[in-house]
């Protein structure tokens, strides 16, 4: 993946969500009578800036991450007496409250959209077979056994490891019991099995919270084929070519992929001795797996070589399909689905449920981005519905300078009659960005720590 291709992804993710977010602003203002002086998508010097006829100013900005509409009001400037009624601040608490809640709706909304496109467009995914069940889990204390697909997770009806994943997410940091309705696949016989947590944590960084529960989803065998060769490592520079099947190591006969790589891991910086088949011929080849560490300090081997693809049985394929009326409330329930999960993870990760390491910036985004650009549309816009709701649902949290934060205080006005003063909300306005400075900074750590 290229850098161009990950920068033109991560310029059409934020610029397409940051737009939407700024529009919905934009557009209830505009409904309620308020004047708005520019509507910028990005902060700083404008790169592009014209007039509409309405009057607004339309700018692409230098930094993409975030926009702004600037609309006439008193606390910000002196307001002609022929324009006050046209200011925000002198519009009702109700409208305001509206022109505020407005972006992160849209973006919600967004995602509502972006769902109901990729289910009347048709999402493939795996039938969830379980594959294997890691030894001392806690799936193999509950009994599930291999070759079961998994059918409801919690009393929820699952037809995709996604599905499965995101229902599991829900129970991290918690306790007590874990339904899982499991069968032989197409034999219409299912059983429960009960998962017993406590206090249930999953290392998100390292692993999914299926892989933590212990079970590995069917895969099929994938041969020791050379599928890809990183460009100037090592294995490319000792002669081996795409296509070619790795027989043994040092005479140890080579199962499958799995076991190649498990053998070069076990020897960085020692000399091997490859048998390879590249069509009819047998050639051996010589190798010195370079040497690299992991997050723990461990040393392993590297080759710089990619598995070749392969074909997934048919029966373990499945499209999800739906018409366009009930593609909306799948939508509709997919995206409440994932505000739900957003909210919850958020609260666990106050009380130290979820680790803050978890927390991503800018430098995520971006790889994210590019990475599902690249693996194809449904994987893009299905990131894109994803990070729109989460723009949409921290925007909403009551933090001063963030949404949330101004509907908070316009709800204290509609509540008490009157607005909150000016000193309160300048020093919420103080704490909220040291706050999100606070965020911002940690975030963007986790991003380089993850490099």
């Amino acid at each position: 993946m290229g850098i161009v291709q990950t920068l033109l992804a991560t310029i059409v993710t934020l610029g397409l969500l940051v737009t939407i977010h700024e529009w919905g602003h934009f557009w209830v203002a505009r409904r309620c009578g308020v004047r708005v002086l520019r509507f910028s998508v990005g902060f700083g010097k404008p790169l592009w800036l014209r007039r509409g006829r309405d009057g607004t100013e339309y700018a692409v900005a230098m930094i993409p991450l975030g926009g702004y509409v600037r609309m006439l009001d008193e606390r910000e400037g002196e307001v002609p007496e022929a324009l006050r009624h046209q200011a925000f601040n002198n519009k009702p608490v109700l409208q305001r409250m509206a022109i505020v809640a407005a972006g992160p709706v849209v973006n919600l909304l967004f995602a509502v959209f972006a769902y109901w496109f990729l289910f009347v467009w048709g999402v493939t995914s795996v039938v969830p077979v379980v594959g294997a069940v890691t030894p001392n889990s806690l799936a193999e204390r509950a009994g599930l056994p291999v070759g079961v697909e998994l059918l409801e997770v919690d009393g929820h009806d699952v037809q995709s490891w996604d599905e499965i994943n995101l229902r599991l997410a829900s129970r991290v940091g918690e306790s007590g019991s874990l339904q899982l309705l499991a069968g032989e696949p197409g034999r219409g016989l299912a059983q429960d099995y009960r998962v017993q947590l406590d206090r249930w944590t999953v290392d998100l960084e390292k692993e999914s919270p299926i892989s933590a529960l212990g079970i590995q989803p069917y895969r099929p065998e994938v041969p020791a084929v050379i599928g890809s060769l990183t460009e100037g490592g090592v294995a490319q520079a000792a002669g081996l070519k795409e296509g070619d099947r790795i027989v043994s190591i040092d005479g140890q006969p080579v199962g499958d992929w799995v076991e190649l790589v498990e053998m070069i891991r076990r020897s960085p910086q020692r000399t091997l001795a490859f048998e390879l088949q590249r069509g009819t011929d047998s050639l051996e080849v010589v190798i010195t797996p370079a040497e690299r560490v992991d997050d723990n300090g461990e040393r392993y081997g590297f080759i710089g070589a990619g598995v070749q693809a392969v074909e997934w049985p048919d029966e373990m394929l499945r499209e999800l399909r739906y018409g366009p009326v009930e593609a909306v409330w799948i939508g509709l329930s997919k995206t409440g689905q994932m505000i739900g999960l957003t909210f919850d993870a958020i609260g666990k990760m106050v009380v130290g449920a979820i680790s803050v390491k978890n927390l991503s910036g800018p430098i995520t985004i971006a790889k994210v981005a590019g990475a599902s650009a690249a693996s194809g549309l449904e994987s893009f816009v299905s990131f894109l519905a994803y990070l729109s709701i989460s723009l949409g649902v921290l925007n909403l949290l009551p933090i001063p300078m963030l949404d949330g934060g101004h509907l908070m205080y316009q709800l204290i006005e509609l509540v008490r009659g009157r607005p909150v003063s000016e000193k309160v909300q300048m020093l919420g306005l103080r704490l909220g960005m040291a706050m999100l400075l606070s965020l911002m900074a940690l975030a963007i750590l986790n991003d380089i720590a993850r490099l």
